[in-house]
């Protein structure tokens, strides 16, 4: 069975979201949108106070290269501003913040396509 893209992406995510949740973290918020693009993946650390920023790559084969790979320079920039419109317009109240983390996650279809979820912390 193929998947259009917005689905096999939105199955990244889902896939992404699970691996971060077996680890304890909390998801605070999935696709926010603002004038300045897109956040996949929200997340608070299990000791809370570290508020992870996380890009979903999604891949279906490694035709055009590293899930990784496509976070380009250009993109990770953006990711920052973002994430600081994120702490500036939806941070939950009450949410104390030590620090903030980039993160990307690159998701693949595995043996009998279950998903392979590989994390890069910090980019």
């Amino acid at each position: 069975m193929r998947y259009g893209n917005a689905a096999v992406g939105r199955r990244g995510e889902e896939a992404v979201a699970a691996w971060y949740g077996a680890r304890g973290f909390q998801v605070l918020a999935t696709n926010w949108r603002c004038s300045s693009g897109e956040l996949d993946l929200v997340l608070l650390s299990p000791a809370g106070g570290t508020v992870v920023f996380c890009e979903v790559k999604t891949r279906t084969s490694s035709r055009y290269g590293s899930p990784v790979e496509a976070v380009t320079v250009a993109k990770r920039r953006r990711l920052r501003v973002l994430a600081g419109r994120f702490m500036t317009e939806a941070r939950p109240p009450g949410l104390v913040v030590r620090s903030i983390r980039l993160d990307v996650a690159a998701v693949r279809a595995g043996p009998g396509g279950a998903p392979v979820v590989e994390v890069v912390e910090g980019v």
